[in-house]
């Protein structure tokens, strides 16, 4: 194993095995390592296993821009993603790279000799890497545990209960009658695709979110696929589709109401002038103050107008030994319960970070260009778009991270920070109501309302910025090691006058 590197990327999944591809592509000549947590390749689409797990985003923009995607269904189940990444893996050089059931626990960096000492824990053992630039690609989420509320009686609910993210491998739910708590992307998924074993499945939620059917297959897409190059017909067809994603946000951001009255309108035609989508299906918010959930070929709605799902806004009381008890008094039985009730964020895999000794508090960090952080040194991090693939900025950012340390190659330098001025205005680094994300802003970096600082959730923008910007911008601090040393040393030769 080599220890000493040029670049370290901490976590194997879409952003980490397309940071080692962008690595050998524009920087060829510099060694780098992957630490993956985990025992496999995937990260998300290996981890969570429970039944329908499915992209929340088209697989063409999901997708790296550099590997076309293939298969007919644009949106894409999990086993098929993590084929995908693990083909990407392959063809690509970068398994041999990965150092798998590498938990990373620290990262500190030295100013007096340019680089990051990375500890990792592996099988129980502690090992050490030394590295002139840190990559996470970790995501924002914490891989061991998953948010769960505390429900007042849970301990009497006699069947069993269950959280998403970690999905017993032989549940049997067939005839038998599941709750699923939360109204999110997971309980979306889960509640259509338990439909055809379970007797049925209740979704009760506290509050509805915004949600959106598209055709799991996209007809024009797999047309193109057919009759054209594959290069060709997949870059078309992943600029028709982040066009229609960029249109759509910044649509429903300008155009609240009118957005609002057409999604629900779409819903209404799904279920019918009778049913009730004023208390299921009508959010407390403006759409895309939250991030919309994806309904692949009304599957959601078909299992609720088949009688195989139902959906009940409530709070709950108390968990009973038969099911769960609602402020409304009524009692739903169960024998299942799954508590679809989020993530828990945290900041680059959960590793601390120290900088000459001294601790990195991450919510007092400002972001650079959505990817470096203020007086943190040749440190990046993928962050994908909130409002479109996650995919589609991680690219970008690996592209720029690869700018950067070729240009600190060619010109001969050690160090890169990016410094923050005096004069600026915070606002939180993501400007979503989620509840994962209030949770966890005490944690999340922060932005300004200027840029370099500010995050424009613009795949157009970053485009121009982060492939094509300067470099050099008067933000950025370069420093190096020789003409430093040679500096110190002519100062120390410099007589003293009398």
């Amino acid at each position: 194993m080599q220890n000493e590197l040029d670049v370290l990327i901490i976590g194997a999944g879409l952003s980490g095995v397309g940071a080692g591809y962008y690595l050998k592509r524009d920087c060829p000549d510099r060694t780098f390592a992957i630490l993956e947590n985990r025992d496999a390749i995937g990260s998300t689409w290996d981890l969570f296993r429970y039944p329908g797990i499915r992209s929340d985003s088209d697989m063409f923009t999901l997708g790296y821009a550099f590997k076309p995607w293939r298969e007919q269904k644009a949106i894409a189940d999990g086993p098929s993603i993590k084929k995908y990444v693990n083909e990407t893996a392959d063809e690509y050089g970068i398994r041999e790279h990965i150092h798998f059931k590498h938990k990373v626990r620290r990262a500190s960096w030295s100013s007096e000799t340019a680089r990051w000492t990375i500890e990792a824990e592996h099988e129980g053992k502690p090992v050490r890497f030394v590295s002139k630039f840190l990559l996470s690609c970790a995501g924002y989420y914490n891989y061991d545990k998953g948010y769960l509320p505390v429900f007042k009686g849970a301990e009497r609910f006699k069947g069993q209960i269950v959280h998403p993210q970690h999905w017993p491998e032989n549940l049997d739910y067939s005839g038998k009658r599941v709750i699923v708590i939360g109204s999110g992307a997971t309980a979306v998924t889960l509640v259509p695709a338990m439909t055809d074993e379970a007797a049925h499945v209740t979704m009760l939620q506290r509050s509805p979110t915004y949600m959106v059917s598209l055709p799991a297959e996209d007809a024009l897409a797999n047309w193109m696929g057919k009759h054209l190059p594959a290069s060709v017909a997949y870059n078309l067809t992943r600029l028709r589709k982040v066009a229609f994603q960029q249109f759509f946000f910044r649509l429903a951001r300008k155009r609240p109401e009118k957005t609002k009255e057409r999604l629900l309108g779409l819903i209404r035609e799904q279920l019918g002038p009778d049913y009730d989508t004023e208390t299921h299906f009508t959010p407390r918010y403006n759409p895309w103050e939250q991030r919309l959930c994806l309904v692949p070929d009304n599957d959601m709605f078909l299992a609720i107008k088949q009688g195989k799902a139902s959906v009940v806004t409530d709070t709950i009381d108390t968990f009973t030994e038969k099911g769960i008890k609602l402020a409304s008094g009524k009692e739903l039985e169960a024998d299942i319960i799954i508590t679809a009730t989020g993530l828990n964020l945290q900041m680059f895999g959960g590793a601390e970070l120290d900088v000459d000794g001294e601790k990195i508090e991450t919510g007092k960090l400002y972001a650079y260009k959505g990817c470096m952080y203020s007086d943190v040194p040749n440190f990046a991090s993928v962050f994908g778009y909130t409002n479109a693939s996650w995919t589609l900025r991680a690219d970008l950012i690996c592209q720029y991270v690869c700018r950067v340390l070729n240009y600190l190659h060619d010109y001969k330098l050690d160090q890169v920070t990016p410094r923050l001025g005096p004069q600026h205005q915070d606002k939180p680094f993501v400007d979503f109501s989620s509840g994962y994300f209030q949770r966890a802003k005490d944690i999340l970096p922060k932005q300004t309302t200027m840029a370099p600082w500010k995050q424009n959730q613009s795949y157009a923008h970053d485009l121009m910025d982060l492939r094509f910007g300067a470099i050099e911008d008067g933000v950025l601090e370069f420093k190096s090691m020789a003409r430093q040393q040679l500096v110190e040393a002519s100062h120390d030769r410099v007589p003293v006058s009398a």
